[in-house]
């Protein structure tokens, strides 16, 4: 009965900004008794939700994350920085033994762990100050996604329960995520591991702790030691970009040499059964990547294309490699309500998107790239104007 009635309350609730402070606490109230049901203790639940009142800028945030609101240059410029990459080899070699003991333990290779760091809390100088808490309840009042962070919330009060964190210090992002790599608290619970000995997992201030934990994720997630990310590619002239789907459609790169894809340079590829997918971040002018399974890996961790070629830069300028051969065009990126004007078009052609919700994923990129082809339009998934004035959007 409590969970029907909390699932009901949900149902009825569209946004924060639109709920009216009793709606938000009859809410609450919902979100105290599901806990209840899964074991949460009285005395935790209602000392963490007494009082507890939403945080608008959460919603704001949700609704214009970068990953999915700039383009692939912008994105990439602002996180893979000279200033990082030299920070990044530093701590490289500060912590070598220590990443040399996590890749014995998980088969993950140091440099791997420290892009992740750096992307997600610039090597631990800001893990965030949102009261995680009140970020979740927050975000699981509101109807987006409130199966998912009603579970994170959950996961963070069994967390307090426990005695890992206090509700106080349980700060981090918008969205939940906390400590030096940015876990959330059902991540937290399943993976993070003491690996300084100090008799508690503390994910803010062990840098053991965090590192080791995130081995331990990437080994969990499916990582292959005997693989990296991806690499840059150069395509022939007359390439057939429809064959470019992302991680939708792997070949092995025996097949993708066969059809006259070099390395970036403009070498052959190897002669190899390993499996890979071509992805063009910016369409046909920018950028050409093929990717392995370790890709997909990290977008276990972060479901975005760009946060995972993002993490896979990072990782390889920190050894020592260079800029990517070609640099991401400068297109300016759409609006919210462009995406959704596009993904509206898409389904009135026949052409899944997924849901209208004015992100540009994979989803919207494999049904524009479906629609261009069957439209003799350059199929590479990107909205360019000509693809966009074919479907009526100006």
């Amino acid at each position: 009965m409590r969970t029907y009635l909390f699932m009901a309350l949900l149902a009825a609730t569209s946004t924060v900004q639109a709920m009216a402070s009793d709606d938000f606490d009859r809410c609450v109230d919902g979100l105290r008794d599901h806990a209840l049901d899964q074991g949460i203790s009285e005395s935790v639940t209602s000392r963490v939700l007494a009082g507890i009142e939403p945080l608008e800028r959460v919603i704001e945030l949700d609704r214009s994350q970068p990953e999915f609101t700039r383009s692939f240059r912008d994105y990439l410029e602002k996180r893979v920085t000279e200033q990082r990459i030299e920070k990044g080899r530093m701590l490289y070699q500060e912590h070598s033994q220590l990443l040399e003991r996590i890749t014995r333990e998980t088969g993950v290779p140091g440099r791997y762990l420290i892009a992740f760091w750096g992307l997600e809390t610039n090597f631990g100088s800001y893990t965030g100050r949102m009261p995680i808490p009140r970020a979740l309840a927050t975000l699981a009042c509101d109807q987006r996604r409130s199966d998912y962070f009603t579970g994170e919330l959950v996961s963070a009060l069994r967390l307090i329960e426990r005695g890992d964190v206090e509700a106080e210090a349980m700060e981090g992002s918008w969205a939940g995520a906390m400590g030096q790599m940015q876990f959330m608290p059902s991540v937290y619970l399943k993976h993070a591991v003491d690996a300084d000995g100090s008799g508690r997992v503390d994910l803010w201030n062990s840098v053991p702790d965090a590192l080791t934990s995130a081995g331990h994720l990437l080994e969990s997630l499916g990582w292959n030691e005997a693989e990296r990310w991806g690499r840059e590619v150069q395509l022939p002239e007359g390439f057939d970009y429809s064959l470019a789907a992302g991680l939708k459609r792997k070949r092995p790169l025996s097949e993708w040499r066969e059809l006259g894809i070099r390395n970036a340079w403009g070498g052959e590829l190897p002669q190899a059964d390993m499996q890979a997918a071509l992805l063009l971040p910016s369409g046909h002018e920018g950028p050409a990547f093929l990717l392995y399974d370790n890709f997909r890996v990290i977008m276990g961790w972060n479901q975005s294309e760009f946060y995972a070629l993002a993490v896979g830069h990072l990782a390889d300028r920190i050894v020592g490699a260079g800029p990517f051969q070609t640099r991401p065009p400068d297109h300016e990126p759409l609006s919210r309500d462009t995406i959704e004007a596009l993904q509206a078009a898409l389904k009135e052609a026949g052409h899944d998107p997924g849901p209208v919700d004015g992100i540009l994923g994979s989803g919207t990129r494999s049904a524009l790239r479906d629609f261009q082809k069957k439209n003799d339009l350059r199929a590479d998934g990107f909205p360019d104007p000509d693809s966009l004035s074919a479907l009526g959007i100006d």
